[in-house]
């Protein structure tokens, strides 16, 4: 009896030591409820009725551990629909939870709400939330900040502090109105009036009493900075006077970690840097600015913030110059120098035998409009096809086995090849339709994305909802197959959610296609995006419950 009271005594000794690591595999449950209300908000000295998120912007951040389950409650208090997506959550099996109207789910209406249920897995690092729908996310966005496990500390030396930078854009007048005025005549929207470093935009010309975000640290300490962009259409370089920076992760996976003056972000990218603290006491500025090589409007005016070390009072700031907006030079070395940490812990699990291999051309077009300027507007497509938005549900016409909303012929490769970076072809039509391109479960996935110079080449930041990629090359001019598919790296490339097709030239991205559901793949920039720079893929169920598509949760909203 004695031997056996000994022996439950032993187990529970385990038990109790075992219990905080068993509780930490588990995740914990952790509440937030979104208002999304109007706000005045007051830029560049003046004020405007805003769409914010309990009264902020921009948004408040969601901290969460890989292995938490986050329940969100989105309450709809302004007169637009509404969906919100958490860009980069790879939402496993849950789909539902996804976010972009349309797509995962039905907008929520005026009045209405949705809780967004879903886990984080095998996820850690800086990500972010945005609306879905119409040109929201100028105002209605914010931070997602994942922890790892307790039991695996950050790769590199535990920092001081870590702040979140969301770098973004301002229109004076109302986002809506100037999308509207576009789409009615046919033309590009007006371009936004400031950027923003997490909300400010710092002194201007136009407006010198213009508060910008000032940041505070001590001397001898290292900071991680968690760098979103959440522009609309603009890509964006960041620099701190007086200090380089380490990036230690991208879109929520870690990197081999490298030093540089300047980051380059795209819309939808996130970036990890260490800085530290070791110049002498003063005030440094902070600044973003845009990056475009090519002939495109955008806005050239800075935003400003201020790097403060504590003790430092009436010192005048020592100010950096941005790069020049074609700095093309600093963003190429900038992405070549993005590596995969690939260590025992992250390895990089690139894909090696592709079962899809997908060439996918981006371009502009004209297709033709009775009512626009001109009698044409501007349009997007991939390979040719511009998307159009159905009226419902694409995962809930997939999952009930509905008909007529929309057909899996998406075509993986361009009916009409020609030079795609060299003279384009006479005729700009595009075809349009509500086209998808279908996966089974399990299936790796190789997609070339090639720029043209259709109207005009640019850059194109593309994300992929509901799976991580890996960038296996990028090249200039035509992706030759023969030659460009030696030089791929398929040791340690770079993963992301979001990546460049650079202007004039080409780049090559594989996943696996181990997600059931409807997933969006579109261009970042929301311009492109509203001219149909979009598509889906639908990845079928795989063997039993763990590999298959959860049921839709009963409060999905109705169209």
């Amino acid at each position: 009896m004695l031997g056996k009271i000994a022996e439950w005594l032993k187990i529970l000794v385990v038990l109790a030591f075992l219990w905080p690591v068993l509780v930490q595999c588990r995740g914990n449950i952790r509440h937030y409820k979104f208002n999304v209300m109007m706000t005045n908000v007051t830029r560049l000295c003046s004020t405007k009725p805003t769409v914010t998120v309990n009264g902020k912007f921009p948004g408040p951040t969601i901290y969460a551990r890989e292995d938490d389950t986050l329940l969100i409650k989105v309450v709809n208090q302004v007169h637009y629909n509404l969906s919100i997506h958490w860009h980069g959550v790879k939402q496993l099996r849950t789909c539902w939870a996804d976010g972009p109207a349309y797509i995962a789910q039905c907008p929520i209406q005026p009045g209405k709400s949705y809780v967004y249920n879903f886990t984080v897995t095998e996820q850690r690092g800086t990500l972010f939330w945005h609306a879905h729908i119409l040109w929201l996310r100028a105002t209605v966005h914010g931070a997602v900040v994942i922890l790892p496990k307790h039991t695996l500390p950050y790769p590199f030396s535990k920092p001081k502090k870590e702040v979140v930078i969301i770098l973004g854009e301002w229109w004076k007048s109302d986002v809506e109105a100037v999308v509207d005025e576009a789409t009615q005549s046919g033309l590009p929207p007006n371009i936004s009036d400031a950027h923003t470093i997490n909300g400010l935009t710092g002194p201007v010309s136009t407006c010198s009493s213009q508060e910008g975000f000032n940041f505070l640290v001590e001397p001898g300490k290292k900071y991680l900075l968690r760098i979103i962009n959440a522009a609309l259409n603009e890509e964006l370089f960041f620099k701190i006077a007086g200090h380089n920076l380490t990036v230690v992760e991208v879109d929520a996976a870690y990197v081999k970690p490298f030093e540089t003056e300047t980051i380059l972000t795209a819309p939808g990218q996130t970036t990890n840097v260490i800085l530290s603290t070791n110049n002498k006491n003063g005030k440094y500025s902070m600044v973003t600015s845009p990056y475009m090589d090519s002939p495109i409007l955008v806005n050239n005016k800075a935003a400003t913030a201020t790097l403060q070390y504590i003790g430092t009072h009436n010192s005048s700031t020592a100010f950096t110059v941005s790069p020049p907006r074609n700095a093309t030079s600093i963003a190429f070395n900038f992405m070549d120098s993005l590596k995969s940490l690939n260590s025992k812990k992250y390895p990089a699990k690139v894909p090696i035998k592709i079962n899809h291999s997908l060439f996918f051309i981006i371009s502009l077009g004209l297709n033709p409009c009775a009512t626009c300027y001109r009698g044409f507007r501007i349009v997007a497509a991939i390979n040719n096809v511009t998307f159009v938005m159905p009226s419902v549900s694409l995962l809930s016409t997939h999952f009930f086995n509905k008909s007529g909303v929309f057909t899996d012929d998406f075509p993986g490769n361009p009916q009409n090849a020609f030079d795609y970076t060299g003279v384009p072809p006479e005729n700009l039509r595009t075809m349009e339709g509500t086209k998808l391109y279908r996966l089974e479960y399990n299936s790796n996935v190789q997609i070339i994305l090639q720029d043209t110079g259709l109207l005009s080449p640019e850059n194109h930041p593309m994300h992929l909802h509901g799976f991580n990629f890996f960038v296996v090359g990028r090249g200039k001019g035509n992706f030759n197959p023969k030659e460009d598919s030696k030089k791929f790296n398929l040791v340690d490339p770079v993963e992301r959610n979001t990546i460049n097709a650079p202007s004039g030239g080409w780049v090559a991205i594989r996943f696996r296609a181990n997600n059931p559901g409807v997933w969006f793949f579109h261009c970042h920039l929301e311009v492109h995006t509203t001219w149909g720079l979009k598509m889906a893929f639908v990845v079928n169920n795989g063997n039993g419950p763990n590999e298959s598509l959860l049921p839709p949760p009963k409060d999905l909203p109705k169209c």
